[in-house]
């Protein structure tokens, strides 16, 4: 019997364990991007998150991100959308176009925040991978 209720409490365990870490990831980012300390993301924070994220993801500095260095990030398909200009990267100005779009997904309520809540959405994550 008490191997039998031990499994189930390891069980229990590992279940909740494993959705911790995303949410933890949500909340660090959040606590991260979020200077006001309101417990949101606005554009104006989305953006410059990923402006710190565009000049780590630059290593040769050329201004511009190409798929190599979005890789994860984002997939080729939105890089094509992204990429108006059809030279196969891009710059600060289409990755924040970029940003906007990913945005708007994470913030289905139209508030102009995204909360822990919405971070912990698969938009909410696409978002992040662009901005921390």
């Amino acid at each position: 019997m008490k191997k039998i209720f031990g499994a189930f409490v390891l069980a229990g365990l590992l279940s909740f364990t494993s959705h911790s870490p995303a949410m933890a990831d949500s909340a660090a980012s959040l606590k991260a991007l979020d200077p006001d300390t309101d417990g949101t993301i606005d554009l104006a924070e989305a953006k410059a998150g990923g402006a710190k994220l565009f000049a780590t993801l630059d290593p040769d500095k050329d201004g511009t991100l190409d798929a190599k260095e979005l890789a994860g990030r984002l997939d080729e398909a939105g890089l094509k959308a992204a990429d108006p200009d059809t030279d196969g990267t891009l710059d600060a100005k289409e990755y924040a176009a970029v940003i906007e779009v990913k945005f708007k997904a994470a913030n289905p309520d139209n508030d102009g925040t995204v909360d822990l809540k919405e971070l912990d959405s698969a938009a909410g994550q696409a978002l992040l991978k662009l901005i921390h």
